[in-house]
């Protein structure tokens, strides 16, 4: 009995660079709990330092100090808009960010593919950052050191809310939500929530979500369909779909009207199909849905998934 499964030898469930990721800010963490426990000669702890030269630090700048101490003046730097990612204010802080960055980034980055990805993720992150600079001071909110990678975690969420909006998340591993009205409901609770006291960067959170729409609405090689995402065409299959959605036993009806029971055979008359084909059209299912495939292609994986359910 076999045990391949199609199209997970291209799908991977920790792809490259979230697991980079991952494993950049929990080091980063690890360092930042270290330096709360090291203190230098000038009285300021080593995770001040970092504070100081790799959080996002106001454009007019940000006064600190210790009690007993010296107040020292934390400027602004470009590169905090990208260091600022990496940086979290406590374990459930990075819990949150990480576990969300996985669940919401491993099927884009699988779609996407490791360099437009981490060039999405951090471009929303700055995008983020920048929101957060400039529009704070409109709002008079407080001019403090702001770390997270929240920023782009939210233009994760806005990416992953167009591509599948119908895709079901199960809130507390018990309650399904379809992702559009779960990620819309985050986004409008930070709306609402802009002028409540807290440490929350609210409008980092908005920037990041601007970003991934904007960017989603300008990429033309990734098809989204906002008539879809508001529920305003039915009909329309899109790469919203799981691309690997009917391997298993559930099958919809109208996806497989065209397929029939039929030996598979290739263009010499013998039986089989390559793994090179097979992953073609995998291919070819995450890039424009399964309504794009031939009718020979669909009863390729209409075959196959009959074969594995015999298994």
């Amino acid at each position: 009995m076999s045990s391949y499964r199609p199209g997970f030898g291209r799908f991977s469930f920790f792809p490259s660079v979230i697991k980079n990721l991952l494993i950049i800010n929990g080091v980063v963490f690890f360092l930042q709990l270290i330096g709360n426990n090291i203190k230098l000669a000038s009285g300021l702890l080593v995770s001040d330092i970092i504070i100081k030269y790799f959080a996002l630090i106001p454009l007019e700048g940000f006064t600190a100090g210790r009690m007993g101490f010296e107040q020292i003046i934390w400027n602004f730097y470009p590169w905090q808009l990208i260091t600022y990612q990496f940086l979290h204010g406590g374990f459930t802080h990075i819990l949150f960010n990480m576990f969300v960055l996985w669940m919401f980034g491993m099927e884009i980055e699988n779609m996407w593919g490791g360099k437009k990805f981490i060039y999405f993720y951090l471009l929303c992150g700055v995008f983020a950052g920048l929101c957060h600079l400039i529009i704070s001071p409109v709002f008079g909110l407080t001019g403090a050191p702001t770390i997270g990678a929240s920023g782009a975690i939210y233009g994760l969420l806005a990416a992953f809310a167009l591509l599948f909006p119908n895709r079901m998340i199960f809130l507390w591993f018990l309650i399904p939500v379809k992702a559009k009205y779960l990620i819309t409901f985050l986004i409008l609770l930070d709306i609402f929530a802009l002028n409540d006291p807290g440490n929350v960067a609210r409008l980092a959170h908005l920037g990041g979500a601007l970003a991934g729409f904007i960017y989603l609405m300008m990429d033309r090689s990734t098809p989204v369909s906002l008539r879809e995402f508001l529920g305003l065409d039915p009909t329309r299959r899109s790469t919203s779909s799981n691309p690997f959605k009917g391997f298993g036993s559930r099958t919809k009806r109208e996806d497989i009207q065209e397929a029939k029971y039929y030996d598979l055979k290739d263009d010499k008359g013998e039986e089989g199909v390559s793994q090179e084909e097979l992953d073609r059209i995998l291919d070819k299912i995450s890039q424009t849905g399964y309504q794009n495939l031939t009718e020979r292609e669909k009863k390729i994986l209409f075959e196959i998934s009959k074969k594995m359910n015999k298994e």
